[in-house]
Formats: structure tokens, sequence, C-alpha cells
């Protein structure tokens, strides 16, 4: 933890330099900018799981994208916060589907431990600047840590589909007060959620995530993520 509140500091007293390519100038350069901005899509896996919304992405999981992610994430470079949010809203802006009305932008929860771990949560903080970027364009939005983990899960990475299924499998609850739908503070009427994520990989985390959000009385009907990984087979 040490060394990411150093990263961090240093990002603030150091001249920039582009967590995705190393290239002087800024944090993130115009030419990584547009790697991970420049093609949002829908990018689910195929076959995907059961109760898993529609599915879209920034970038594929690779490159300069993956890079920023880790940097963000692993590394401690958390004034990557915006451009990573600025990402997010264009991949949300693409989306054709959009539902009108309010909204809340619900962050996938990490662990606690990873939490600990990384010294910030990626996750919660991305969903917050992505909600308060599209309140400045006046669309009616909050950001809610609606969920959390209810046990302890194992490190997904290396995990096959089947696996990860098992892994996750109601490992996540909705977070007081947001637990049933009539005792929930939601606004009325009541928001449609968009799940936040940083990869997809095989759906298994957001289709866990938007079947717990369904059982407060909420429709899930879209998640969006910074990346989504080249392998979309289970």
């Amino acid at each position: 933890m040490v060394g990411r509140v150093w990263s961090a500091f240093l990002d603030l007293v150091l001249p920039p330099s582009c967590a995705g390519c190393a290239r002087p100038g800024a944090i993130v350069c115009s030419a990584c900018a547009v790697e991970l901005s420049g093609d949002p899509a829908p990018r689910p896996p195929h076959p995907p799981p059961r109760g898993l919304p529609q599915c879209w992405s920034a970038a594929p999981y690779q490159g300069a994208p993956r890079r920023l992610v880790l940097a963000y994430k692993e590394r401690g470079r958390t004034a990557l916060v915006r451009p990573l949010a600025d990402a997010l809203v264009s991949v949300l802006l693409a989306v054709p589907t959009v539902p009108a009305g309010p909204l809340a932008v619900v962050p996938v929860p990490s662990a606690r431990s990873a939490v600990r771990r990384r010294g910030h949560d990626p996750i919660g903080r991305l969903a917050a600047a992505v909600a308060h970027t599209l309140r400045s364009l006046g669309w009616p939005v909050v950001s809610i840590p609606a969920l959390e983990h209810r046990r302890r899960v194992h490190d997904q990475a290396g995990l096959n589909a089947p696996q990860r299924a098992a892994n996750l499998a109601g490992a996540l609850v909705a977070r007081p007060p947001w637990t049933t739908p009539t005792a929930n503070p939601w606004p009325r009427p009541a928001p449609t959620a968009i799940l936040v994520d940083d990869i997809i990989t095989t759906g298994t985390t957001l289709s866990e995530a938007a079947t717990t959000l369904r059982r407060t009385g909420l429709k899930v009907p879209l998640a969006i993520t910074l990346t989504a990984t080249p392998r979309h087979t289970r």
C-alpha cells in the first residue's frame, strides 16, 4: 500500500507521463486516449451467463487500455480516475437504448481485502466520477454503492467460467438500506440501474450483480466496462 500511496504522490509532484505508454506530457496521451475510447461497442461473452444485462465496453483488454486499467487499479495511479470515467461516459453515450428517466450508477464491489491491498476502491471511485460527469451534462443520475460481498471469494484470475460461477454464487448482497423493494430509499420513481466495472471476462460477476439488484426491485438492463477480454468464449 505504501508503494501505491507513493505513486499517487508522484503523480501530483512530478511532470506527468502517460500510464499507457510512458510518453511524457499527460497522464493519458492522445494516442492512448483514442485507443481507450475510440471504439465503444457491445462486447458480451459468448455464450452469456443467465441474467447478464446488455454489456458495452470502451475497448478490448489489451495494449494501452490494459495498461491504463492496471495502473489505476494496482499501481496507485488514482489520477487516472477522470480519463477512465470519461471513457465510461463515452461508452454510455454510444449505447442507442439507454433508458429514459432517473438512473443509478452502481459499481460492482471489490472484496474488502482487495480494497485494503490497493489502498482505494477503484470501481466505486469510477462510478462516482461517471455520475458526476453525467449530472454536469443534465442527466438525472446518482451513484449508489448498493452491493457488497457477504462472504469471502477467491481471486477470479485463472478461474474458468464454471469455477467463477461457483465462486460468486450468492456472494453478493444488497447493502442496507437497499435490501428490499419496500424498505429501500430509492428515489421515486425507482431509477434504472447501470452496472459499472473495469473488465468483463465471462460475465459471471456482472450477472451475479444484476441478479442481486433485481431482487431489490430495480431494472438492470445495462452494464458498462472499460475493457473486455478478447477471449469471449467460456
